[in-house]
This record gives structure tokens, C-alpha cells and sequence, in this order.
């Protein structure tokens, strides 16, 4: 079986982090892969936020918490310490279908890079709050976006979990 395939078939979402920074070399590896995902009639309407300032991630990770209605204290990040936004531009047709293909990128060359992730939900809401709108514009970030997803990123704690069986039944075949 070739490497890609295995590679698809080995990576698993890791739920608990050890606090070591990534080093920027490896983020900007992922970000590259996220450049080149496909996008519909390739107009590349994606952007991505790399977060790895402690205090910025923290904040993320409260208001995440506060939209998911977990209690203060829980991290929905798993303690990864880092992760990239994946914004699409609102107005597109297909965002979230392009931001999908974004995230799936990331979370391969992640694994591909001896790093584990996660796909966290909630950047849809992060970003329709006026803390998200204010984020953007100072990053310099100008037009509508929607969140689509935060790729957790680190080093997994312990053991990478077991692919589940795969369900049967879920390949048709006409001929």
C-alpha cells in the first residue's frame, strides 16, 4: 500500500496534548500543505490563522468553552499548544466545503510531521462575535470571513488512539 494511503489510514484526532511548543518550521509545513488544498473553480477563497501565542490561545479557548456551554476550566483544545483558524471568505458558495478540504490538508501533513491534531468546531460562532470581527481587522484581515474549523496541533500525550472498525455497507458499485 503506498505511503499516503497509510498515512490517511493511520492519522487519528488526539485528545489530549503535551505542553511543547511546535516549532514554527513544522507550522508553516502544515500551512503550506492547507495552501494547496483543492478549491472550487480554484479561487483559493480560504485564509488560516496560525495561534501559538499563549495568551491569544487561552482566550480562544474561553470563548470556545463559553459557546460550547462548558463549564470555565475545561480547554476544548485538549491543551494542544498550537492551532490554525480556517476562515473562508462569506460570501463564497462553497466555504465550507473548500475550509473542509483546508482542514483535512492540515491535519495530514500534520501527522505526516510526527505532530497529532484535532478538527475543534465553534470558529463559526467565534467569528460572528465582535472579538472575531476586531481579531481580523487587526491582523489586517479586511472583507466578511466564516470560521470553518481550528486545527488543534502538538504532541500527543500518551497513546495515538485505534482507527474504530469501519462500518460495512458503505461502498456501492454500479457498473
Amino acid at each position: 500500500m503506498s505511503g499516503w494511503l497509510e498515512s490517511m489510514k493511520n492519522r487519528r484526532s488526539v485528545r489530549c496534548y503535551k505542553p511543547d511548543p511546535v516549532p514554527q518550521e513544522l507550522l508553516d509545513q502544515i500551512m503550506e500543505a492547507g495552501l494547496y488544498a483543492a478549491s472550487a473553480r480554484g479561487q483559493q477563497n480560504t485564509i488560516m490563522i496560525q495561534v501559538s501565542d499563549r495568551e491569544l490561545r487561552d482566550e480562544i479557548v474561553r470563548r470556545n468553552c463559553a459557546i460550547g456551554g462548558w463549564e470555565e476550566g475545561f480547554d476544548p483544545f485538549y491543551g494542544a499548544p498550537a492551532m490554525v483558524i480556517v476562515l473562508a471568505k462569506k460570501d463564497w458558495p462553497n466555504r465550507v466545503y473548500d475550509g473542509s478540504l483546508v482542514m483535512g490538508n492540515l491535519m495530514l501533513a500534520a501527522h505526516e510531521l510526527g505532530l497529532s491534531s484535532c478538527w475543534i468546531h465553534r470558529a463559526k460562532e467565534e467569528f460572528e462575535t465582535e472579538w472575531g470581527k476586531q481579531l481580523l481587522q487587526s491582523l489586517g484581515i479586511v472583507g466578511d470571513y466564516e470560521g470553518i474549523g481550528h486545527c488543534a496541533l502538538g504532541y500527543a500525550a500518551g497513546e495515538i488512539p485505534e482507527a474504530a472498525p469501519r462500518k460495512e455497507g458503505r461502498i456501492f458499485y454500479k457498473k
